[in-house]
């Protein structure tokens, strides 16, 4: 009898989760933007082969024990409609694996980019010494600007308890607890100040967008994607109490998603400059503290 490859049991279950219509992200949504990517995320991670390597394993039998396995792991993933990354309690942003559950969003921010390609870089320099994450939901961003910029330290705030428990994990994970301190905040309410470089990816979701999300993404905690009738609640919030934490040439780094047009609507003084992201040239900005004085 011939045996299953993995190519074959992930081409399987692509079509299982085709034939169920589940809903893909947008690319830089939940993890993946199609069946197949799905498929092989779920299927390589549960027979513990790399993520990101299916070229060298794809023509590696699979033992029938491992393929029930993969199956019952796939019908949680259309019976629940849980995000995959709930199932595996693992998610990936620039390469850096990071521990979720259910008590965070799954870590998506265009911001990592940023961080990566040295976008925000030219707004640094010797002066830039304390970093704020704020809404740091898993700690990912934290994690990512303490790795970018060794000489930093990070806090990482979060209105959340129950995610600030999740970042604890992370920040511990990758040996980083003596450059980030967890702190829990209403927004700014309990944050130290001081800061040279604030990112935030706050919830702003607008109601309309979010009464037709689907199920994947309402998995997901309302508190951190929900905000307000035009998502811009908590920027709102943000925006007046921001200059006062930020040092002389602080900058804000803010991530809005598709609320372009909500922005500009509710502020339309405020001139941010837009970073260039995979998601288009609309959904991160950068703020002076000049600008929110």
């Amino acid at each position: 009898m011939n045996s299953v490859t993995v190519l074959a049991l992930i081409e399987q279950m692509a079509a299982r989760l085709e034939a169920a219509g589940l809903t893909f992200s947008d690319g830089f949504g939940q993890g993946t933007t199609n069946a197949f990517d799905e498929a092989a995320w779920l299927v390589l991670w549960k027979l513990g082969l790399p993520l990101d390597d299916l070229d060298s394993v794809e023509n590696q039998p699979v033992a029938p024990a491992d393929i029930a396995q993969v199956a019952m792991l796939l019908e949680a993933r259309i019976s629940t409609r849980k995000p995959a990354a709930y199932l595996t309690h693992e998610a990936w942003l620039m390469g850096v694996p990071f521990y979720v559950d259910e008590r965070v969003i799954i870590p998506r921010s265009l911001i990592a980019e940023l961080l990566a390609d040295a976008s925000i870089d030219p707004w640094l320099g010797e002066h830039t010494r304390r970093v704020l994450d704020l809404c740091t939901g898993n700690g990912s961003l934290a994690v990512l600007a303490a790795m970018t910029y060794p000489d930093v330290t990070v806090d990482a705030a979060d209105i959340s308890t129950d995610a600030l428990a999740v970042a604890r994990i992370n920040i511990d994970r990758h040996q980083l607890a003596d450059r980030i301190t967890l702190i829990a905040s209403d927004g700014l309410s309990a944050c130290r100040g001081g800061y040279d470089l604030i990112l935030c990816n706050p919830p702003y979701v607008n109601a309309t967008s979010m009464a037709a999300l689907p199920a994947e993404f309402r998995a997901e905690p309302d508190l951190a994607l929900a905000g307000g009738a035009d998502g811009m609640d908590f920027i709102r919030s943000l925006f007046l109490n921001a200059a006062a934490q930020m040092n002389e040439n602080a900058v804000l780094v803010l991530e809005i998603g598709n609320e372009r047009e909500n922005f500009e609507r509710a502020f339309p003084q405020l001139e941010p400059l837009w970073f260039e992201t995979s998601a288009g040239a609309d959904q991160v900005m950068l703020i002076t503290r000049e600008q929110l004085v």
